[in-house]
């Protein structure tokens, strides 16, 4: 099944509110259930300083943050696993904790979406 163009504008739009809303729990420990509401009531589509956010895929969006936040020890196992000799999960700084949560939790997870095409998305 072919993906539209308004589609994978709204997945994109998903991915980069999924990711912020991970690096928000990781700073301030905020609960999953208040991200999720923040983000549904003030930031999805959003107009933020002057930016317009793009519409999100809302259940996209929503799948990403709990599988990522319910399945973080795995992940966290997943991405420790791959990462250089010499370095480890704690040495990364938290955005980049926070895309590679969500991009595992995609690979993992989510086997309606193309490899191809989480790597491109959480890469470019």
């Amino acid at each position: 099944m072919a993906t539209t163009p308004k589609k994978s504008l709204s997945r994109s739009a998903a991915r980069l509110a999924a990711v912020q809303a991970l690096y928000q729990q990781e700073m301030e420990a905020t609960p999953v259930a208040v991200l999720l509401h923040e983000f549904h009531q003030h930031r999805l589509g959003a107009t933020i300083d002057g930016v317009e956010y793009a519409e999100a895929e809302v259940d996209f969006f929503d799948d990403l943050v709990k599988g990522a936040d319910a399945r973080r020890e795995e992940l966290d196992t997943l991405i420790a696993g791959r990462l250089a000799e010499g370095w480890s999960l704690a040495r990364l700084d938290k955005p980049m904790k926070a895309i590679l949560r969500a991009g595992a939790y995609e690979l993992a997870a989510r086997a309606d979406v193309p490899t191809a095409t989480v790597i491109s998305e959480y890469i470019d």
